[in-house]
């Protein structure tokens, strides 16, 4: 993220703190290899492994994993007539994937004669990653998408005031808080149970999947004043990266308000 998106190198908008230009198309394209083994399942069938898969950041875009076709099974694609078009990259052709009873419709391209400048993508091809059952980053299994070598998460504990509040109630105030750094986003403030009015929350169904933290389970708060719902998560088993912030809270909703040293965050 922070290449392609907000205000990185390869963003159309790159930052103008900079002392140096860019000589070249507004829209940039980066060919950056991956650095472990990456495989794909489809139901019980490995659809890819590759040891020498590529990540390309485009402008405005998150990465895309592309791989060596000769590491795609060949014997479970079919072909496609679907076809696409990037000013960018060229003419896309696609493949479906049956593996067993599971199909995956236009689940794989590739820029058999991409356009010029880009002639490294040929020869490669890429895979929706929603289109497949499980993906492995070596033998851990990873949602969203592959980890961006360029984004990182810094965890630190923090004595800063951190309050909480919601229809003109007090719902947290603590000096303990862990304050998350992450690449591409503004800082986010988790909160010990403890210094929390937990008793005005209840699970919500609501479940998201961050490839750098893992998978946030969120909670709905209920005051006098009404129900908010989602107004909070918290990652009850993190990966490795963020692991001191479990079973911390994290608010972000309209109606809540978290305030730091007296200051409210926007």
């Amino acid at each position: 993220m922070t290449l392609t998106l907000g205000g990185g190198p390869l963003a159309s908008r790159p930052p103008e703190t900079v002392n140096y230009t860019i000589d070249g198309p507004a829209h940039r394209l980066l060919w950056h290899p991956f650095p472990r083994r990456v495989r794909a399942l489809l139901g019980s069938e490995t659809v890819l492994d590759s040891t020498a898969a590529k990540l390309l950041h485009e402008s405005n875009l998150l990465p895309q994993l592309y791989v060596p076709r000769a590491d795609l099974r060949e014997d479970l694609l079919e072909e496609s007539g679907h076809r696409t078009h990037c000013p960018f990259k060229g003419d896309a052709r696609y493949w479906s994937v049956r593996a067993g009873d599971r199909f995956a419709e236009n689940s794989v391209w590739s820029y058999p004669d991409p356009v010029d400048g880009t002639e490294w993508l040929k020869g490669h091809v890429a895979v929706y990653w929603s289109s497949m059952d499980s993906w492995f980053d070596e033998d851990e299994e990873v949602t969203g998408h592959v980890r961006d070598p360029y984004h990182r998460v810094d965890v630190r504990p923090t004595s800063r005031h951190v309050q909480v509040r919601a229809g003109g109630e007090d719902i947290a105030e603590t000096r303990r808080a862990y304050l998350v750094s992450e690449t591409g986003l503004p800082n986010r403030f988790y909160l010990p149970p403890q210094d929390v009015r937990t008793e005005l929350l209840r699970p919500s169904a609501t479940h998201t999947h961050c490839p750098y933290k893992g998978r946030a389970s969120y909670r709905t708060l209920a005051t006098d004043d009404g129900v908010i719902e989602d107004a909070a998560w918290c990652y009850e088993q993190p990966l490795d990266g963020a692991s001191r912030i479990a079973g911390y809270l994290c608010f972000l909703a309209d109606g809540v308000e978290t305030v730091v040293d007296g200051t409210k965050l926007s």
